[in-house]
């Protein structure tokens, strides 16, 4: 035996080839890897991004801060604001604004009031001199604060000018957070930044249609990713204040800062490339080295995959699988060829044997029917000849002999239909139907048929629909099972004090349909799969043919018969056939 004659073996072997597939893995490891290196570095950065920005910024502040000190404690300054004088303090003023060049000069006396203004309007003054920080540098405190601005954040240095002892007024320095600084911050640190405040970005230097994007992350206190158009951000929040405990977060001044992260793992892509086209070469040497091997298995395998398929569709037992020999020889696929054949041995033989014990079940049902149904008639036609054999018989007993004997022939003529009927194919004559029509004349007649009994039985209640559906099917077929069912109906409710036994049709889903249901005792679970078995019944001198040949006419006339019951709530038997093509054509094909 080689190494290759197996088919288990074979299968090994390919195994171990598409282990080339295993770099697939290590690559997409190694992709991976890079990946989250990348990211912590890009996450290393804008940490380092947001400590160098707060770092400018405090010595942005820091130098407006020194120069407002210097500016108040200039005596120029002090003797015009001792002055109370709103002219003189503004001329005064205006030299020190020409040289800091903010945006914002604010100059108050000891009671708040506006003495000069540069960059606001006067209702702006009186707001920024009616600010907790006016309050504080009166009081002998500096301060900075910021105000929000159409084109940015204001942020203000305000530090109280003091003729000693007394403090005589306050003067407020103010440079905006605008488009300008963030570009400025961005040629420095590299990254986009956006200034926010109050749930909204007021500076930034991306495009305005970012924004409420952007505004979405002033509420937050990490870094997070975003997207912008075609491209995603990494984005870490800085609030320009202290925010007091239990204040909203996106409410106070907030600086964004923003690193693009599709382009700083742009320089992945090139990797992911190389990668990929390894991982595709891997792959295909694999693909290709699997169907090389794969060759020598579907050889010997279309041979018994031919023959199982012919003996799926012919069902001919007798076909055997014969294998070629080659010299991919395989033991296993011959193995499986021979269990195969032997199978289909055993169970041709199973089914001869099983037909011929069904064969002789059903004659032995069938015997037993007919030998009960035949022999209760025979002893009454037997009985009612030995009573016209005795001497002086009247007249009237004479004719109820007669009567009884052809009663029982009757009775005998109707066994051996039943069983011819269920045996033999049935012949349709088919014609249009009025449905309604049929099914009043099927309830008239198992009503007259139930009569003559010990009690009159149940009415027969119909709800026929009121379209009157014509369907094409033989009449007399179809009502002969209709008065069959309905019978059993009615027996089934026998002797019930509230007996009801309802006849429906309905037109509904391109359907017509007939239920006949009863409020008897219902048929036992066990006994409801059973019921259209020929032979089956239980009933006392029934022949167990009168369901299953109904079965067959409904069939037979393209329709289909269920059965659904309820222990103690009754019993309802539902026929439906199709709308709109003609009823029976199948039979009549």
């Amino acid at each position: 035996m080689t190494l290759l004659s197996s088919l288990r073996s074979r299968i090994f072997i390919a195994s171990a080839l598409l282990a080339v597939l295993s770099i697939a893995a290590a690559i997409y490891l190694v992709n991976a890897r890079v990946t989250r290196e990348a990211e912590r570095t890009l996450q290393r950065e804008i940490v380092s991004t947001a400590a160098e920005f707060d770092q400018l910024r405090a010595t942005r502040t820091e130098t407006y801060a020194i120069g407002t000190r210097f500016m108040a404690d200039t005596p120029h300054l002090k003797a015009a604001v001792t002055t109370d004088d709103p002219v003189t303090v503004q001329d005064v003023a205006i030299d020190f604004e020409s040289q800091l060049k903010s945006h914002l000069l604010l100059v108050t006396n000891k009671a708040g009031r506006v003495l000069a203004r540069f960059g606001a309007t006067e209702r702006a003054a009186k707001v920024i001199a009616g600010q907790p920080a006016i309050r504080d540098a009166l009081a002998g405190r500096e301060t900075v604060s910021l105000l929000p601005q159409p084109d940015g954040i204001l942020q203000i240095v305000t530090v109280p000018i003091v003729l000693s002892p007394e403090i005589v007024g306050t003067l407020s320095i103010g440079f905006l957070l605008d488009n300008a600084l963030a570009a400025q911050l961005k040629q420095i640190t590299g990254s986009d930044i956006a200034f926010g405040m109050d749930g909204q970005i007021l500076a930034a230097t991306l495009p305005p249609d970012t924004h409420p994007a952007l505004a979405d992350r002033l509420r937050t206190s990490h870094v997070s990713t975003l997207r912008l158009g075609d491209e995603e951000f990494v984005a870490l929040p800085r609030p320009l204040q202290a925010v007091p405990e239990g204040a909203d977060v996106g409410t106070g001044p907030v600086a964004l800062i923003l690193r693009s992260r599709t382009e700083q793992l742009a320089f992945l892509n090139a990797i992911h490339t190389e990668l990929a086209v390894t991982a595709l070469v891997a792959v295909i040497l694999a693909t290709l080295l699997s169907f090389a091997v794969a060759r020598t298995i579907t050889r010997p395998l279309a041979a018994i995959t031919d023959t199982m398929r012919e003996v799926a569709a012919t069902g001919d037992l007798t076909r055997k699988i014969a294998l070629r020999d080659s010299r991919w020889d395989d033991e296993d696929a011959r193995l499986l060829a021979a269990t195969f054949n032997r199978l289909t041995e055993s169970v041709a033989r199973f089914q001869r044997e099983m037909s011929q014990k069904e064969r002789l079940s059903s004659l032995g049902r069938l015997s037993t029917v007919i030998a009960h149904e035949v022999r209760n008639p025979l002893m009454i036609i037997k009985a009612s000849l030995h009573t016209l054999r005795q001497p002086g018989v009247s007249g009237e007993a004479v004719r109820e002999a007669a009567a009884d004997i052809d009663g029982e022939i009757v009775r005998l003529n109707r066994v051996v239909n039943d069983v011819l009927d269920f045996a033999r194919p049935i012949q349709f004559e088919l014609a249009p139907v009025r449905l309604n029509t049929l099914c009043r004349e099927s309830a008239a007649a198992a009503e007259a048929s139930g009569a003559g009994a010990n009690a009159p039985g149940a009415i027969v209640t119909l709800a026929l629909d009121p379209g009157d559906p014509i369907l094409t099917l033989d009449a007399e077929r179809l009502r002969v099972a209709l008065v069959n069912m309905i019978l059993n109906a009615r027996h089934a409710v026998a002797g019930q004090p509230a007996a009801r036994v309802t006849l429906t049709t309905r037109i509904e889903d391109e359907r017509v349909s007939i239920t006949i249901a009863d409020s008897g005792p219902g048929i036992a679970p066990a006994d409801l799969g059973r019921i259209f078995d020929p032979y089956f019944t239980t009933k006392r001198g029934g022949t167990g043919l009168g369901l299953p040949i109904s079965k067959n006419i409904v069939e037979g006339l393209g329709g289909a018969i269920g059965v659904s019951s309820t222990p103690g709530r009754g019993t309802e038997i539902r026929i439906d056939f199709p709308v709109g093509r003609h009823a029976g054509a199948e039979a009549a094909g």
